[in-house]
This record gives structure tokens, C-alpha cells and sequence, in this order.
């Protein structure tokens, strides 16, 4: 079944009741696991509805195979941190769920982090990429599935520091997120190339991006290369403008996040052509893991898979693998379950780290460029995530004991 954008922010608009209603089936016989599910819906809809197609095909998926059932409550934060706490409360005490799950933006995720610490409860993040969220700011119920920003951007380091340029420039969104992608861009290049300098640093409001006056101000500096952390709409008009003004031309540009099909397809015949870029070319990855979700994927909804639906599969995934292999809905025994936890996932076999909570899922590494008119990756590669974390030794001094 197809789900169209306007009927589906009609139904994120409307409440929990709604959003629930196709997955609210109780089982005959057997335990029932009841899930808590918070995102940004109606904030993020390009990402959140393969999202959480992707979270009702692995749930169906996990109810016919097994005697448990599960079944999921969504809710919709708007992309605000106090209305996120205030579903989790909501759903913990009202609706008695046995786990919150989800999350979008990373001031988001980090205030569901900090609501699953201070109530003893557990919260599997799904996408929120700060590193705070497993680090500075980590926390014993708290479990990330997604790389982080230091995965991305060591990913993209290792090949920045291929390239000649010397001169850099980044652009990022300002909020946790961009400042926590350009944190670790900037310390991981200069470890790796001393010599570089960063001459210029933009950080525009999330969703209000002065295209024209952050592109000029980038142009002023003469960089010879730029990161850009931007994405979704931010990114169209950064992508829009710079074209305009030439600021790519004879410029190499590293982008997080970029070759994802949410943000790359939109752009349509003005994507960029030979940025190097973090994202999903899901119509060329031909896994044996991979094939069957795209198949199951598109024979359920009759489109192609996003990233956002691989996430919302593999975080249910998770989710499955560690209630069995708690055999409980216990927190503590979720929690220590889902410490060292092995389990399947779309890119492969992953494991949540017992160290620090962040999972070894990894990202797609390759090249923006045109197909048919539309954006694309080529020249792609898998980068494992567990090559791109920081030993123990260095993790137990970024994240608090405990």
C-alpha cells in the first residue's frame, strides 16, 4: 500500500490514535511487546515515511515469524525536544509501552536520551547522529543504531585528505548536529593534514538558510575545497545558488549525508557532479541482506527503498533481536541485551557496542553524479562502521562511567 505525502502528513498531523491504528493488533495468545515510536514526522517527512514504512515492514515481518507480537504506538514531536519528552512520558505512563524508540534531529534525540536516563527507561535511537548522544552525554538506556557524526566524517577524512586542496571552507546547519559534523571534520583533517587551514565557517539556521548570503560569504574566502553538512531543503537552495554563482567550479566539495535519495533525487538535474558524499545507492547494492529487503520493500509499498527505510527496518530489527534475546520486556534486561548485542541489519551483521551503545552499522561512501537526469552515487564503497570508531581507551575518556 502507497502511502502519498499529503495523506501521510494528514495522518502525522492528527495524533498518536491515527498514527497507531495500523499497527495496534493485539495478539491471541502470546506476549505482546508494546512499542513507543517519537519522530519528527510532520517536521521531516522525506525521511520519515520510508522511515516508518520501513519500521511496519520489519514489524510484520518479525509478527509472522514469531509467538510474541509487536506492536508500535507513533508519535510525532514536530521536531521539537519538549514535545519528544512529553510523548515519552506519555506513552511510558500512559500508554505503559515497553520501550521509546525513534528520533530525527539531535537536539531531539538528546532530550529522549536524557528523559530514558533520569526514568530508568529504554531508548533505542534511531537516527540522531550527534556523538553526544553515545559519548559526552551517554547513558546506560540509551542505544544508537546510525553512524554518528565522527563515523561520517571519518569516513569522508579518509578520502578529503586525498585531495590537494589546502584551503577549506565548511558550511553546516547550527544546531548539535552541524556543529558536531564540523567539529570532528575539522580535528580529524588536520590529524590527518597538518597543513590545511579552514578559511571560512558557515553555520545558518536549521531551515533558514540565506542561500545567496552564505554562498558569497564562502566565495569572499577563496577556498579550495568545501564541507558542507546541510541537507533537505537547506541543501536545494545551497546546491540552487552555488550553481548560480559558481562557487562549485574548479572546487572539490566533501558532503555529509548528501548522496542519500531523499536529498540527492530532489535536487533532480541540478545535483552536483563529483562531490564526495556519504549516502545510499540502493539501486545498485546487490547483498543478499539488501536484495531481500528491497524486494520485500517495494513489493509491500511499490516504491524503492530509502535510507530513512533501512533505518526504521533495522532499528526494529534491533529491537527484535534484543527482546529475544532478553526473553523479557524487563528494562534491565532489555538494557543488558542490548549491550554487546548482535543482530541483522540491511548493510549486514551489526552489534551495538558494549563500550559506548553506538551499533556498527556503517554508510556508503562514493561520488554524486547524473543518471537519466537524476542524482546519483557511483564509484561507491561499504565503510564498515566499526573501522571508523576510536578505541576503548579513547571512548572511556569522551564518555562518563556509569
Amino acid at each position: 500500500m502507497t502511502i502519498d505525502r499529503r495523506r501521510f502528513l494528514a495522518a502525522a498531523s492528527a495524533g498518536a490514535a491515527t498514527l497507531a491504528a495500523p499497527t495496534l493488533v493485539r495478539a491471541q495468545g502470546g506476549g505482546v511487546i508494546r512499542l513507543g515510536e517519537i519522530n519528527s514526522y510532520t517536521a521531516q517527512p522525506a525521511f520519515l515515511k520510508p522511515y516508518r514504512q520501513g519500521w511496519e515492514l520489519a514489524q510484520a515481518e518479525a509478527n509472522a515469524a514469531g509467538a510474541r507480537r509487536f506492536e508500535t504506538i507513533f508519535r510525532d514531536d514536530g521536531g521539537k525536544p519538549e514535545d519528544a519528552v512529553r510523548h515519552a512520558g506519555d506513552l511510558i505512563n500512559g500508554e505503559k509501552v515497553d520501550l521509546i524508540a525513534g528520533g530525527f534531529l539531535s537536539n531531539v534525540g538528546l532530550a529522549l536520551a536524557d528523559f530514558a536516563l533520569q526514568n530508568k527507561r529504554l531508548y533505542a535511537a534511531s537516527e540522531p547522529l550527534t556523538d553526544a548522544l553515545v559519548w559526552a552525554k551517554g547513558n546506560r538506556y540509551t542505544f544508537r543504531l546510525r553512524p554518528s557524526t565522527y563515523m561520517q566524517a571519518a569516513m569522508l577524512v579518509e578520502e578529503a585528505a586525498k585531495l590537494p586542496a589546502k584551503r577549506w571552507a565548511l558550511i553546516a546547519p547550527n544546531y548539535e548536529y552541524g556543529q558536531s559534523a564540523a567539529k570532528w571534520f575539522k580535528e580529524l583533517l588536520k590529524q590527518a593534514r597538518p597543513d590545511v587551514e579552514f578559511v571560512a565557517e558557515q553555520f545558518p539556521a536549521l531551515g533558514r538558510i540565506d542561500a545567496g548570503a552564505t554562498v558569497q560569504a564562502l566565495e569572499a574566502a577563496k577556498p579550495d575545497a568545501i564541507f558542507n553538512v546541510t541537507f533537505a531543503g537547506d541543501l536545494s537552495n545551497f546546491v540552487r545558488q552555488g550553481n548560480t554563482r559558481g562557487l562549485f567550479e574548479g572546487r572539490s566539495v566533501v558532503s555529509m549525508l548528501t548522496g542519500e535519495p531523499e536529498y540527492l533525487e530532489p535536487l533532480g538535474a541540478e545535483a552536483p557532479i563529483g562531490w564526495i558524499v556519504t549516502g545510499y545507492p540502493y539501486a545498485d547494492i546487490k547483498t543478499p541482506e539488501h536484495v531481500k529487503f528491497a524486494e520485500a520493500y517495494k513489493a509491500r509499498f511499490n516504491e524503492d527503498p530509502r535510507l530513512g527505510s533501512v533505518v526504521g527496518y533495522s532499528t526494529m530489527q534491533s529491537i527484535v533481536a534484543a527482546v529475544d534475546k532478553a526473553g523479557s520486556t524487563e528494562t534491565e534486561k532489555l538494557v543488558d541485551a542490548f549491550s554487546g548485542l548482535k543482530f541483522p541489519s540491511v548493510f549486514g551483521p551489526a552489534e551495538y557496542r558494549a563500550i559506548d551503545h553506538q551499533s556498527t552499522v556503517g554508510a556508503y561512501v562514493g561520488k554524486t553524479a547524473l543518471r537519466n537526469g537524476k542524482g546519483v552515487m557511483v564509484d561507491w564503497r561499504y565503510a564498515d562502521g566499526a573501522k571508523y570508531l576510536p578505541s576503548d581507551e579513547v571512548v572511556k575518556t569522551l564518555r562518563p562511567a556509569g
